[in-house]
């Protein structure tokens, strides 16, 4: 059974910095897209940035030089996020398609 679980989420003031995991189980990702999406109250799930098998990675336009992603073997991934704006703010879910996490709640506050 494939799990995606995310730790790492919490409160911080703006400007600060927060790094996000993604541990997955059940089967490997390596070659596989994983990504970030994040959904803000009354707004709908949006991309943030992914990570494809061969390394490549894309990102939202508004966190562009300030989140990396990255992965270190086939099961964990990660988001560092710097400079952290309050506009960040959200429910922040880790994906493997068709896999969601459950997501863990990032709050800036201004």
């Amino acid at each position: 059974q494939v799990q995606l679980v995310e730790s790492g989420g919490g409160l911080v003031q703006a400007g600060g910095s927060l790094r996000l995991s993604c541990a997955a189980s059940g089967r490997s990702f390596s070659s596989y897209t994983m990504g970030w999406f994040r959904q803000a109250p009354g707004k709908e799930r949006e991309f943030v940035a992914r990570i494809l098998g061969n390394g490549d990675t894309y990102y939202k336009e508004s966190v562009k030089g300030r989140f990396t992603i990255s992965r270190d073997n086939a099961k964990n991934l990660y988001l560092q996020m710097n400079s952290l704006k309050p506009e960040d703010t959200a429910v922040y879910y880790c994906n493997a398609r068709p896999y969601w996490g459950q997501g863990t709640q990032v709050t800036v506050s201004s």
